[in-house]
């Protein structure tokens, strides 16, 4: 499986599910999805899903899962990052290249009056548990391997710092002020 046949998947999935905006629901299905095909695929998956995790790395990206969240550690950017890619491709490729695009969609909207966060850690774990249904193991030693790109030292900043949020991210800074 490679990066084109996993947001197959995801799409598959958020197609499948009365809820596409349900990312618990989204990773379900794409487990299950996954499950049901053969193991290789499934191994190759949980790559595809770390290099999508990957390029996903970014500073900005950061800062924006920052202000939705009210705060964002190390797991709650992966968990945050995992909500993104249940959005589906068109929505995370967008998002990574600008990431105060997330002000326009409608789930953040929301998310924004009723101050829930978003962020999913199941989707982190959707070839692990095919795997696990499949074969009744967890995944192979090395299936996967990661490298985090370096993070952009100018947006090497306090992201409590409301003035710099809001000058690089100001559609969000608006939609989460006080």
């Amino acid at each position: 499986m490679d990066r084109e046949q996993f947001w197959q998947l995801i799409e598959a999935a958020r197609d499948q599910v009365p809820d596409p905006d349900d990312a618990e629901a989204v990773a379900r299905r794409a487990s299950a999805l996954l499950a049901e095909r053969p193991v290789p695929e499934i191994v190759a998956a949980q790559q595809a899903l770390w290099d999508v995790l990957a390029e996903s790395y970014t500073n900005p990206l950061w800062a924006a899962a920052y202000v939705v969240n009210g705060g964002c550690s190390d797991d709650g950017f992966d968990y945050f990052r995992g909500w993104l890619i249940a959005q589906g491709r068109e929505v995370f490729e967008r998002v990574t290249a600008d990431p105060d695009a997330l002000a326009e969609m409608p789930v953040v909207r929301t998310s924004a009056e009723e101050w829930c966060e978003l962020e999913c850690e199941d989707v982190l774990g959707i070839a692990w548990s095919a795997h696990l249904t499949a074969t009744g193991e967890q995944l192979p030693a090395g299936a996967f391997t990661i490298t985090y790109p370096p993070l952009d030292p100018a947006w090497s900043f306090d992201f409590d710092d409301t003035g710099e949020i809001t000058r690089r991210l100001p559609r969000l800074a608006a939609l989460h002020h006080d």
